[in-house]
């Protein structure tokens, strides 16, 4: 045993040994912070996220996986460095967001659709916020002004799509999936795939489904929980005042960015949990420009939260998916959301000017202003994904016509 697995295990031990000491000290802290995050498991996450879990299991079993792994394989390989299969990943991690897409890149690694390399690849850049959260919770419900959605969506996506191409040279040297080189036509090839792959599976409809339930129940449980640990260590990281000190290392981080240090507890909010984080840009920031706060929102959804990460690691921890590519890529994506924030946001100065919406003003509903964007960004993907089979196709008839001439 070297002096790093000591020095770490010693570590791990105190700190340990310190929460437990808390639990003791302050019980009816870490009862009520345990409550918060099973409320929040309950009435959000769990409601929000089964149904996309379910039916994605669902999709694998009937070998969706395996058509768009065919048909897009000519765009998200060059692009990428991805299967094609990783686009079905692309399309559910972008609509539902964290932790779906970790979930099924464990699953396509499990049916040897994608090496170790593109796995880690493909979770890296894939893992993001999901379109609602960002219309409804943070542009509507904590900033009130709508038109935000667009600019702080446009920004996370993109954002992630450039981590995605930097990515590609993560483990490029490593094993990668072979291309079948057939003369079918594209289309026929991925309907085949589709079909064999249901074949394969050989589950019936009602097996299939209950399967996908019962997984994506298991997988929930251990998100709940996760959810409910990190909402006891904020609370305790309060009452013990170390949030303070980390605000105070914030605080010294801000200053040589020039951004206003207030903003600093919705870094600290941020590093452990996504909302908090948000919600505390929108608030702590009354009287400082917009900008700022924008900016800050748009770095921790790229980060995603310390509980989001160990929702992550977990479900990767199934495969040998390592998390530290995820990490790295977190990262990237911090950076650049927050420096395109800064650099468009002059770009679109209608944003600035636009007044407040009430949440619960009667000339505007929360409701249909979210269903509005599930409408966009249903024809956004819809487009997405056409231009991608366009592409595919004509790739490959590229492809073709070169060899013949």
């Amino acid at each position: 045993m070297n002096r790093r697995e000591i020095f770490y295990g010693t570590f791990l031990s105190i700190s340990s040994l310190i929460i437990v000491i808390s639990f003791v000290l302050y019980p009816g802290e870490v009862f009520h912070s345990s409550l918060r995050g099973l409320t929040i498991w309950w009435e959000v996450v769990f409601p929000a996220t089964l149904p996309f879990f379910v039916v994605a299991e669902l999709l694998m079993g009937l070998g969706l996986a395996h058509f768009f792994g065919v048909l897009l394989e000519p765009v998200m390989r060059p692009l990428f460095n991805v299967p094609g299969a990783g686009s079905f990943v692309l399309a559910m991690g972008f609509s539902s967001g964290y932790p779906m897409a970790a979930k099924l890149t464990t699953l396509l690694r499990a049916k040897g659709l994608i090496t170790k390399g593109e796995g880690e690849r493909l979770v890296a850049f894939t893992t993001t916020s999901d379109p609602l959260f960002i219309f409804g919770a943070v542009a509507v419900g904590f900033f009130q002004r709508p038109l935000l959605g667009i600019f702080l969506a446009g920004i996370h996506y993109v954002t992630a799509v450039i981590v995605g191409l930097l990515m590609r040279f993560h483990d490029r040297r490593g094993k990668v999936t072979p291309v079948k080189e057939q003369e079918d036509f594209l289309l026929l090839r991925a309907f085949r795939a589709m079909n064999q792959a249901r074949r394969e599976d050989g589950r019936t409809l009602g097996k299939l489904l209950s399967e996908s339930v019962s997984r994506s129940i298991q997988t929930l449980l251990l998100i709940g929980g996760l959810i409910m640990i990190f909402s006891v260590f904020m609370k305790l990281l309060e009452v013990l005042h170390v949030s303070l000190l980390l605000k105070w290392a914030f605080q010294g981080l801000l200053i040589f960015f020039h951004i206003p240090q207030p903003l600093s507890i919705s870094l600290v909010n941020g590093l452990f949990e996504v909302t908090l984080g948000v919600k505390s840009a929108a608030s702590e920031g009354i009287g400082i420009p917009l900008i700022h706060q924008v900016a800050m929102a748009s770095a921790i959804l790229a980060w995603g939260g310390l509980s989001v990460h160990a929702q992550i690691a977990s479900i990767l921890s199934q495969t040998d998916l390592s998390y530290k590519p995820l990490l790295v890529a977190r990262l990237l994506h911090v950076g650049l959301a927050t420096s395109g924030t800064y650099l468009l946001w002059d770009r679109t100065p209608s944003l600035s000017n636009t007044p407040t919406v009430p949440v619960f003003s009667r000339t505007f509903s929360l409701e249909d202003y979210w269903w509005q964007s599930v409408l966009y960004f249903t024809r956004f993907f819809y487009l997405l994904f056409a231009l991608m089979i366009c592409l595919g196709i004509l790739l490959t008839l590229h492809q073709r016509l070169f060899k013949k001439g």
